[in-house]
């Protein structure tokens, strides 16, 4: 029983994959590379790479849509035939003749995790790459005005002559440009010690690897006093200090979190959490937790897709199609209503990545129970 359920599923998901890639890739990305050529001179070449690379992103996307569309159709046909009647005239509970596809939507979810983590990322940057390349864009790095902010532990002067410590802001990086290798016009604020605050001033700046250190050149050092007063200035041609790399991920790191897997979207966060941009780490923390969430939206589909589909009513493929757009474009909605509140802090970023899955699987598993009744 549970290999024909699942080979009755099979056509129907790959189907659902086929028509929902076709429909999302002529939408989503069809029409903005035809424009493209068009206007801005992109080859047909190109345009065809790039269509090639952004293949898989879309294509994990209709997995969850596809798993809906295939146990509405696969239900709705065992029900429509009575098939579901005899399985249930033979002592199988209706709860038992949903385990199938919920079977074939977890190896589902498994696969589209694997999809999201050590495909999409690498195929979504090509893409990029190759759009930039083909159009003689510039690679993506932040050009001008790199502000980080690191914050750690500040050493204050106690009146007895000892030193507490407490929690702040210690060191500001600012360069005024940056063209991929060397930073210009850069300004060192350090404040980790309030009885000796420095200050340096450097044209030019680059992050040595082998030696993990930063590289200044023709600059200024300037030591203040607790009461305002340069205490010492001193010139230099080139000085080495120890500061965090982070000022350079900060300016290299131009992709979006589609082009990121986990590990590097949570470093990235990591390097934005020590800048003290708290907004945009709140928006970076949703896009990690939705790449946790949407393999399991598979699940939620297939908990409504299955009762749904064993409504006694016979139901068309057309209609079953029809019933699968609708819960997929009502499930999208609240998404993004979930990803804007918790980006602007409404809702925690956990809860809004999650709270569409959930709203969805109580959804199927109230319809489930009804269908029992």
């Amino acid at each position: 029983m549970d290999r024909y359920i699942i080979s009755e599923m099979a056509l129907p998901f790959l189907f659902g994959v086929g028509a929902f890639t076709a429909l999302v890739m002529a939408v989503g990305s069809l029409f903005e590379l035809v424009r493209l050529v068009v206007e801005a001179g992109l080859s047909i070449s190109a345009a065809l790479q790039v269509f090639a690379f952004r293949a898989p992103g879309i294509i994990v996307l209709t997995f969850p849509m596809s798993m809906l569309l295939a146990t509405l159709l696969a239900y709705g046909r065992l029900s429509s035939d009575s098939e579901i009647t005899a399985m249930r005239g033979c002592g199988v509970s209706l709860y038992r003749l949903v385990v199938p596809a919920l079977t074939l939507s977890l190896l589902v979810t498994g696969l589209t995790f694997l999809f999201n983590e050590l495909v999409v990322p690498n195929s979504n940057r090509q893409a990029a790459m190759t759009l930039d390349r083909a159009l003689n864009r510039d690679p993506d790095f932040q050009r001008e005005n790199i502000l980080y902010q690191e914050f750690g532990e500040i050493l204050s002067p106690e009146g007895d002559g000892s030193f507490s410590r407490r929690q702040g802001l210690t060191r500001q990086f600012y360069a005024r440009s940056f063209d991929g290798n060397l930073m210009r016009g850069i300004i060192v604020l350090d404040f980790s010690n309030e009885a000796l605050n420095q200050i340096l001033l450097a044209q030019r700046g680059r992050w040595d690897p082998r030696n993990n250190l930063w590289v200044f050149e023709e600059g200024t050092n300037y030591i203040v006093s607790p009461d305002g007063t340069y205490s010492n200035i001193a010139t230099f041609g080139r000085q080495e200090l120890r500061l965090s790399r982070a000022p350079l991920d900060l300016a290299q790191e131009a992709r979006s979190p589609e082009e990121m897997n986990i590990q590097e979207l949570s470093h990235y966060i990591d390097v934005i959490a020590s800048s003290g941009d708290l907004q945009r780490v709140r928006r970076l923390q949703v896009s990690l937790h939705q790449k946790y969430a949407i393999p399991f939206v598979c699940l939620a589909f297939t908990l409504i897709g299955a009762p749904l589909g064993l409504r006694p009513q016979r139901t068309s493929s057309s209609l079953g199609l029809g019933i699968s757009v609708l819960i997929i474009f009502a499930f999208y909605v609240l998404l993004f209503i979930t990803q804007a509140l918790g980006q602007i802090g409404t809702l925690g970023p956990a809860v809004a990545a999650w709270l569409p899955n959930l709203m969805c699987a109580a959804v199927g598993l109230g319809l489930l129970y009804r269908a029992n009744q």
